[in-house]
């Protein structure tokens, strides 16, 4: 962990090298996600609710997928780049050395600008919360930090099937972007207001809404406690893709160059 948290310090010092450019690739993160959540603001305005969702209720909703998101785009950026690694024969390098393959591909390309989206995020829970979208308690308080964490995982998971495909593809497949750049879209309003078939899809194949929806109903009073367990059930999830990782590199031919 050490030497994760030393090429974090320099990917940090290389960031900062052009603090303009810095600071604008953070604004425009910002203004992207924010130009969504204001579609929902305006839409709110105009019928007052949807599927019995208020704003800050959808606020926080919106505000654990961008939090998941956000954290996993930071620190997983290494396999949603793993297509040019290939290419530039740079997976050849990383099988000689003595490390972890994950720990190099994680080190090899962060994105601190996505800190931005987190720190939105972080701002649009905290309004969510003082607007009285939830009665909370200690457990639910849990229970929200468990959404967030287990969501980062999941959309790591995705990143790391990403990568898996790429062994046999060489480029990286625009499908998965469903799952990963559309969850953040689609994930501003609870998963079962898309209709039951989205709802099941999300659930057990992509487990996007044990991390979303189902504790969601927890933390609004609408479902039982164990609801709010279930992203830890989400975790599974790694075991296919660390399955499907594993697959891929034992398929990968080097280049010989």
């Amino acid at each position: 962990m050490r030497l994760y948290f030393r090429f974090l310090s320099i990917h940090l010092k290389s960031a900062m090298t052009y603090k303009a450019s810095f600071f604008l690739s953070c604004v425009g993160h910002l203004l992207v996600t924010l130009n969504t959540f204001l579609g929902v603001t305006f839409l709110l305005d105009r019928f007052g609710a949807i599927g019995g969702y208020t704003l800050p209720q959808l606020a926080l909703c919106f505000s654990v997928i961008l939090s998941a998101t956000s954290l996993a785009e930071c620190f997983a950026r290494g396999f949603d780049a793993f297509p040019k690694i290939l290419r530039e024969a740079q997976f050849d390098r990383m099988l000689v050395r003595p490390r972890s393959l994950t720990m190099q591909i994680l080190c090899q390309d962060l994105k601190p600008t996505m800190l931005a989206r987190l720190l939105q995020a972080v701002v649009m829970l905290a309004w969510s919360v003082r607007s009285g979208a939830v009665n909370w308690t200690p457990a639910k308080a849990a229970v929200l930090a468990l959404m967030i964490l287990c969501g980062a995982c999941v959309f790591f998971g995705l990143f790391l099937i990403y990568a898996a495909l790429c062994f046999f593809t060489l480029e990286g497949l625009e499908v998965m972007n469903i799952f990963t750049d559309g969850a953040r879209e689609y994930g501003k309003y609870p998963f079962g207001v898309y209709g039951k078939g989205v709802l099941y899809v999300l659930t057990f194949l992509v487990p996007l809404a044990l991390v979303q929806y189902w504790p969601l109903q927890y933390l609004l009073d609408r479902g039982p406690a164990w609801y709010g367990l279930l992203p830890l059930a989400a975790l599974g999830f790694l075991v296919p893709c660390t399955l499907v990782w594993r697959m891929g590199v034992r398929h990968y031919c080097s280049t010989g160059s």
